[in-house]
């Protein structure tokens, strides 16, 4: 977890640099561009090591190559999952959604009844898999299908997504739990 934290606060310093680099004076831009090129090297070198730490371990391989071999899931998101989300494989979907914060609430008191909402959880992995989502709308059938249903259906874009990072946290725990690689007749 110390590396996806780490890599997850050099891409934060590498964005604010960025919007220095823009909105800042143009006597100090070289200075700016080289630090920008060398926070992408240590980002290189930490995911690099992240990497090899994986692929060392047999258990944290095997689940890397089981999330991996799912569509719109990339070396990004199996890292956060492996590093953030040890859980995963163990729990309920209902339990695992609600980790990651994708479950929704109730706000209801007495005889009113308001709306569901998604809140708590994890942050970096509820971030990560929102773009992986978005990955999987447009490559994973399974997700594409599910997506343009809830669209079909009249559901809000944002509403839609939400379900479908619900519906890729289930399929992935699945996956982890019953060690079965990735198969779209099975995920339907």
């Amino acid at each position: 977890m110390r590396f996806v934290l780490a890599v997850d606060s050099w891409l934060g310093m590498i964005a604010a640099e960025k919007n220095r680099y823009h909105s800042g004076p143009a006597s100090i831009r070289a200075q700016i561009k080289k630090h920008i090129i060398w926070l992408e090297k240590q980002v290189a070198e930490l995911e690099n090591d992240l990497d090899k730490l994986i692929r060392s371990t047999p258990a944290w391989r095997e689940k890397d190559d089981l999330l991996r071999s799912c569509k719109g899931i990339g070396p990004t998101t199996s890292h956060t999952m492996l590093a953030c989300l040890p859980e995963l494989g163990s729990l309920s979907r209902h339990r695992i959604a609600a980790l990651v914060g994708i479950a929704p609430f109730n706000r209801d008191t007495g005889k009113q009844r308001g709306q569901r909402h998604i809140q708590g959880g994890r942050s970096e992995v509820r971030c990560v898999l929102y773009m992986a989502t978005l990955a999987a709308i447009r490559s994973n059938i399974v997700i594409r299908a599910f997506h343009k249903k809830l669209i079909a259906a009249g559901k809000p874009k944002k509403v839609a997504i939400t379900a479908c990072m619900r519906k890729l946290l289930t399929i992935l725990n699945a996956m982890v739990r019953s060690n079965t690689r990735w198969n779209p007749d099975f995920a339907a």
